[in-house]
């Protein structure tokens, strides 16, 4: 096998069953509005985010040079941490931290510029999120203004080596779903820096919105579906399920039209109790018109309502892995054609490494589409 080949089912593991920390990990994430509750770091030179697990069988340790990963006291890869980012000590004129503002995801600098959402609290919560977390944690501010992001974009930058902006934001009830308001921060972000800028929303009523967002400067979109399977949107999601699956579609093929291949994506989260042949074939849909699906596992947010619901096994995953990432090297697709955000930087998934190594190849013992899991039952923590 090559070494990328090793890496990539060494981050398929690692993501499933986490990672031991017999060290620090300097950065991590909690809550917020996508996978989290991980640390991150740099895996034989690959950007990764790897939840932390005192059962995982691989464990992180120091070493006099740097760190190490093992598996039954053997070392079988070498990691660099990220060291806690050089603007998070600074803040603005009055007072507001920028950590507080933004956050340094490996070399991407992230917000959720609006931290609310129309779904959260009430029946229409999505099962995977923790967007109020972070929020009654104090961790964040409610509402970040253009203004504040440019200022933080140009200390990421200059301070620490960002490469892009991601700007996200929770659903909103207005026609546009947020999206011009995220635009107007990432224009700011833009003007201000001159990082390249993806922002993600919801799908607008008016598809003319996404040639407005476009006319602002913006580079790149994700309008993030999560499942295909209709059965586990409308558990999981229920107001993303009565947007519609072909909604999503629509909104697609006329964000492709504007903004071009390989820079409109979508998440697409793996155990859920989705049926993996449907998933299969969706994500082959959405590549055929150009659409980038970030394939993802579960990552099961502490205090969120699938907080309990276990990452899926490797095994499930790889072979899933497998045949997106084909379909996308058939239509030319990948990282290299996202200009900015989660599949520029595809930390959170294994998905860019296993099309790297040759993902059209047969999957061996583990080929083909796995049995579907069972449709998880979903429910509020207890009190």
């Amino acid at each position: 096998m090559t070494l990328v080949a090793d890496t990539a089912g060494l981050i398929m593991d690692l993501q499933s069953v986490g990672l031991r920390l017999e060290t620090t990990l300097e950065t991590a994430r909690k809550g917020g509005a996508g996978p989290s509750d991980s640390g991150m770091l740099w895996i034989e030179g690959v950007p990764v985010t790897v939840p932390p697990s005192d059962s995982s069988p691989y464990s992180l340790r120091a070493e006099d040079d740097g760190q190490g990963i093992y598996r039954d006291g053997v070392k079988i890869a070498s990691v660099a941490g990220t060291a806690r980012p050089r603007f998070y000590g600074l803040e603005t004129a009055d007072g507001v931290p920028y950590h507080q503002i933004a956050l340094l995801h490996l070399d991407s600098l992230a917000s959720t510029v609006v931290q609310a959402c129309n779904y959260w609290g009430n029946s229409d919560q999505c099962g995977f999120c923790g967007i109020g977390l972070s929020l009654a944690s104090g961790a964040t501010i409610a509402k970040k203004t253009p203004e504040m992001l440019a200022e933080v974009a140009i200390a990421a930058k200059e301070l620490d080596g960002a490469v892009d902006a991601t700007l996200t934001t929770g659903s909103s009830v207005a026609p546009d779903r947020g999206a011009l308001y995220v635009a107007k921060c990432g224009q700011a972000v833009k003007e201000a820096a001159g990082l390249p800028v993806e922002i993600q929303f919801e799908p607008p009523r008016d598809l003319s919105v996404i040639d407005q967002v476009h006319d602002m400067g913006v580079d790149a979109l994700g309008i993030h579906i999560e499942t295909f399977d209709p059965a586990v949107l409308a558990k999981v999601a229920p107001g993303k399920f009565r947007t519609g699956i072909e909604t999503y579609f629509r909104t697609w093929e006329h964000a492709v039209k504007v903004f071009g291949e390989g820079r409109v994506s979508t998440y697409v989260i793996l155990g859920m109790g989705e049926d993996p042949q449907l998933t299969i074939d969706a994500c082959k849909r959405a590549v055929d018109i150009g659409v980038y699906p970030f394939v993802v596992p579960l990552r099961p947010v502490a205090g969120s309502l699938m907080e309990d619901v276990p990452a899926p096994s490797r095994e499930y995953t790889e072979p899933i892995y497998r045949k997106v990432a084909g379909f996308l090297a058939e239509r030319g697709l990948g990282a290299h054609t996202a200009v900015a955000g989660c599949a520029r930087c595809q930390a959170c998934s294994s998905l860019n490494l296993v099309q790297t190594a040759g993902s059209a190849a047969p999957c061996g013992p583990t080929g083909g589409a796995p049995t579907s899991a069972p449709l998880l039952q979903i429910g509020r923590r207890p009190e």
